[in-house]
């Protein structure tokens, strides 16, 4: 059984940009939230799009996550409230850019948000996802090594597969090195079309390879889907009864699922 004294702690990452990283990290706290779990999102990426997304103005960003990494600001000063009942964000704005080369020279740097997340407040939360940015640098690997488990989207597209493996790597050897309990958390395909051939085969050849860490849930490609961060709204709230909407609540419950089934 999961321990309930302490959240689990899932980065959200594929070094690939525009695979749905952030449409993830957002509709499915969404969806996790209305499933009654607190949610805490740790927008990691520069470009802060997981806090725009959810509402939280360039204005209200006082205190970072990069406050959080290169300053040890308590994670208390930096949670904000979203829009949504259950989900909180810690923001992320450019700032974030110059942490990776500030990171370098600090003897203690792939356990900072490890450690930021000692903090009591974090075990107010059931779960915490980590928007990650869309490389493998320091602030990624930061990441792996707080969490428990990580969860990839992949895009439905020719040379998909390939760019998991650089992903597999990474976690492999942060596994060997920081995080030896560091585990998939599950591989979930995005942007899918059906009727399009290669979308099939890409499930099918990750399916093969994968096995069940790919999730029965598929998330289409759907317009409201992208609508919804122009409103600053998950999908949920934007449009509950779309695809998207559909398809981010399946995928939580089966990580709900997954996280109460026996080991």
């Amino acid at each position: 059984m999961p321990d309930r004294s302490k959240p689990k702690i899932i980065a959200i990452a594929n070094q690939k940009g525009g695979v749905g990283k952030t449409t993830t990290a957002i509709n499915l706290g969404a969806a996790l939230a209305v499933e009654g779990q607190r949610v805490l999102i740790v927008d990691l990426d520069p470009q802060g799009n997981a806090s725009t997304g959810l509402g939280i103005d360039a204005d209200q960003r006082n205190f970072t996550t990069y406050d959080l990494i290169m300053d040890s600001m308590p994670l208390r000063e930096i949670v904000l409230p979203t829009g949504t009942d259950n989900l909180w964000i810690a923001p992320a704005t450019t700032d974030l850019s110059s942490a990776d080369v500030e990171l370098v020279s600090n003897e203690n740097r792939v356990f900072l948000l490890k450690d930021a997340f000692l903090s009591e407040i974090a075990t107010e939360f059931d779960i915490i996802l980590m928007d990650c940015p869309p490389s493998l640098n320091l602030l990624t690997v930061n990441a792996m090594v707080a969490a428990d488990t990580v969860l990839v989207p992949l895009q439905s597209e020719f040379f998909a597969l390939e760019g998991l493996s650089q992903l597999m790597l990474t976690i492999r050897e942060v596994r060997q090195s920081a995080n030896p309990n560091l585990r998939i958390e599950g591989v979930v395909l995005t942007m899918f079309d059906g009727r399009n051939k290669l979308c099939r085969q890409v499930e099918e050849d990750a399916r093969a390879n994968l096995g069940e860490l790919v999730y029965q849930t598929k998330v289409p490609r759907n317009v409201r889907l992208s609508e919804a961060p122009s409103y600053s709204m998950p999908i949920l709230q934007y449009d509950p009864a779309s695809k998207g909407s559909e398809s981010y609540r399946a995928l939580a419950r089966e990580v709900l699922d997954k996280q109460l089934a026996p080991a």
